[in-house]
């Protein structure tokens, strides 16, 4: 039998390992291993190496991965609220008409590869820039932790909105409408509740990724089958689920393999093409482009109602060129409507906004603080339901992260501390389920400093706060958050390896509870308990 490693190039190991070298370089220095990971492929390319088919199989699996997993975590109703859609399609229509603008300005002056460009060929490079990359903003989200949180959801609502667009482009583009058996796709609405039993008795390992892995790519081969771009079946096969217990479970277990298969994607970014200097000129002039596009997007949703931070951090998450757009592009030149070099210039655009954008969010709480006083002025006073301020002065405990760790320790303290504990948590729907169980929990993002700020009377008699986010970087930012606004009482944090506990500690946290380690010794606490009182030698 033939080995599937005879499939793999001899030169594959080696660019992963190249890969590996760049992403743990920068890495040591702050940033995010994505960036090395663009970073070797431009150097790969400089050395004449070039994408293969293993490398794009795998990042067409991350691709699709990646977006089931998104539809694990969205819910329908998020994407037809107006400051998603709403925002999603004004942004890109003006943006599409500026960059177009723009361009046909740098065409009468001359500039290379803009000669004799017309306003439709114009207007075409400023839809393919107008996309935000779904593929970067999931990646930042999932790091942070916030994929659930208000300024993630409105995000990926917008993303979507786009992807559905771009979409909706490629079929008449082409010509290519989905066919008439498209119909038959309504069967997956009941087909949803059979997944869903089959999910329930999948168990918690092996079988569980493999029921997602199969699902992810069974969803992109029918929807390729009926004529709809594969990718959107295996976001719709996702959001079928998104409602179901185990769903966040299920996006958990596929994240290893999500990002290791992601890392042939951005791979293949920086290897698409050798851009000359005319085509990095053009690249670098677009990227200056790029705070009208974040700035229009911060305005939008400030003129939806939104406050500040929540915008502010929305925008920077969008603040990108796309991966959609290199595909957009590529048709474009495909049917001869843009010369081959413009696809040097969306893969160096789409790399360097990777870069710029990555180290920016890591400090665009801290550049927001700066800025907060003139930002507000800009803010609306009309406030949705959901961003409405909450009464807190009775709270003497307060838990961030309601999942199994934080709902223990809420029931844990509820007999000391009746009617004075308050539970977060960023989804709105884990939220209902805690307040019919009688548990007062709110939604909020302990991240986030308007979550602060519209949280009245906390710190009156708060007496201790716990943190039990399920990633690491948004407990050592919401202590951050805490101790910037004096608060000088208990805080007690979950981590789940020793170098976590170090970093808590250091970052002002009275106790850190190795979540793996504790675990072991009260096992073998209640062990020897029940040792005793059976009075077993």
């Amino acid at each position: 039998m033939e080995s599937i490693l005879l499939s793999i190039h001899p030169n594959d190991p080696l660019w992963i390992a190249i890969a590996f070298i760049f992403g743990f370089s920068v890495k040591l220095i702050g940033l995010p291993p994505l960036i090395g990971f663009l970073i070797a492929g431009f150097v790969l390319n400089a050395f004449g190496a070039e994408s293969d088919e293993f490398l794009n199989t795998i990042a067409d699996l991350g691709i699709t991965l990646l977006l089931f997993s998104i539809g694990l975590k969205l819910q329908l109703r998020s994407l037809i609220r107006p400051r998603v859609w709403g925002v999603a399609v004004t942004h890109m229509l003006v943006i599409t008409l500026v960059f177009a603008l723009f361009t046909m300005a740098l065409s009468v002056i001359g500039l290379p590869l803009l000669a004799g460009f017309d306003l439709q060929t114009s207007l075409l490079v400023g839809f393919v820039l107008s996309f935000s990359s779904t593929v970067f903003a999931i990646k930042s989200l999932d790091e942070a932790g916030a994929m659930a949180s208000k300024h993630g959801q409105l995000a990926i609502g917008v993303l979507v909105i786009q992807d559905i667009a771009a979409v909706i482009f490629l079929a008449i583009t082409v010509g290519k409408m989905p066919s008439i058996w498209a119909v038959l796709l309504l069967v997956l609405i009941p087909l949803k509740y059979i997944l869903g039993k089959i999910l329930d008795k999948t168990g918690h390992g092996e079988l569980l990724v493999l029921f997602g892995i199969v699902l992810a790519l069974l969803g992109a081969d029918v929807f390729e089958l009926v004529g709809i771009k594969g990718d959107v079946g295996a976001l719709v096969l996702g959001m079928l689920l998104a409602t179901h217990a185990k769903a966040s479970e299920l996006a958990k277990s596929l994240l290893s393999f999500k990002d290791l298969f992601l890392v042939g994607f951005f791979l293949s970014v920086g290897m698409t093409a050798m851009p000359g200097w005319s085509e990095v000129l053009l690249a670098g002039i677009f990227i200056l482009l790029l705070p009208i596009k974040g700035f229009l997007f911060y305005a939008l949703f400030i003129a939806f109602s939104l406050r500040t931070s929540t915008s502010w951090r929305a925008s920077f998450n969008l603040n990108n060129f796309s991966e959609f757009g290199l595909i957009v592009g590529a048709l474009a030149v495909s049917m001869g409507w843009l010369n081959k070099d413009w696809i040097a210039v969306f893969a160096i655009a789409l790399s360097i906004s990777f870069v710029v954008a990555a180290p920016l969010i890591q400090f665009r709480d801290h550049i927001y603080q700066l800025c907060r006083n003139h930002l507000k002025r800009f803010e609306r006073t009309k406030r949705l339901p959901d961003d409405l301020d909450i009464d807190l002065s009775d709270t003497k405990i307060i838990i961030f992260g309601m999942g199994r760790m934080g709902t223990s320790a809420y029931k844990a303290l509820e007999e000391d501390f009746p009617g004075h504990i308050t539970g977060v948590e960023l989804s709105s729907l884990k939220t209902r389920e805690h307040q019919q169980a009688g548990r007062n929990v709110v939604t909020g993002d302990a991240t986030n400093p308007e979550f602060w700020q519209r949280t009245k009377g906390l710190f009156d008699d708060l007496e201790g706060v716990m943190l039990t986010l399920p990633i690491h970087s948004a407990n050592l930012a919401a202590v951050h958050q805490i101790e910037q606004l004096g608060y000088q009482g208990f805080i007690a944090a979950t981590s789940q390896f020793a170098d976590q506990q170090h970093e808590l500690e250091e970052a002002g946290v009275d106790l850190s509870f190795n979540i793996y380690a504790e675990a072991g010794l009260g096992f073998a606490g209640e062990v020897k308990q029940i040792k005793s009182a059976l009075k077993i030698n």
